[in-house]
């Protein structure tokens, strides 16, 4: 199925749409799915863990708080979610390995780009909301991802 952002937000302007700063980096650049949401601090010990669960077309949504000290997903990470099924993820964040990545059939949006990789302490909070880019994404939320944005609702949204 087709979900174009431009349409869902023309057919449910009561969607929220965050705020446009985000870059594609995957090999897909239109994805959707329920939230699964993680907060973490430049640590990305929790987004691994998340990813090797099985995704059942799901969208991990990161919220890194912006930092651009370093990257929290890489070409390792973002495998295990193409092999566990994973719809794509968000990160408010950076990410690395951009070209690898670019390659692999999942899709990805990130602040930027860092070659830094994170730290590894297990610290931050799984699965309640986070709000970022002027939205509240919650977990369960749809998130309808393509080159022209990143569009939320609390429910399925039929194709427009």
């Amino acid at each position: 199925m087709s979900y174009a952002t431009t349409d869902l937000s023309d057919a449910h302007p009561e969607a929220a749409v965050l705020e446009p700063m985000f870059g594609d980096f995957g090999g897909n650049i239109d994805f959707h799915g329920p939230a699964h949401t993680l907060k973490i601090h430049e640590d990305n010990s929790l987004v691994r863990a998340a990813l090797e669960q099985p995704g059942e077309g799901k969208v991990l949504v990161v919220d890194g708080g912006g930092s651009m000290r370093c990257a929290l997903l890489g070409d390792q990470l973002a495998e295990l979610g193409v092999k566990n099924g994973w719809a794509g993820v968000v990160v408010y964040g950076c990410i690395r390995d951009s070209a690898v990545i670019e390659g692999m059939a999942i899709g990805v949006k990130a602040l930027d780009t860092h070659p830094r990789k994170s730290e590894k302490r297990g610290a931050g909070i799984e699965n309640k909301a986070v709000h970022f880019a002027g939205a509240t994404i919650r977990p369960g939320d749809y998130v309808y991802c393509d080159a022209d944005g990143i569009l939320v609702s609390p429910e399925a949204l039929p194709e427009a």
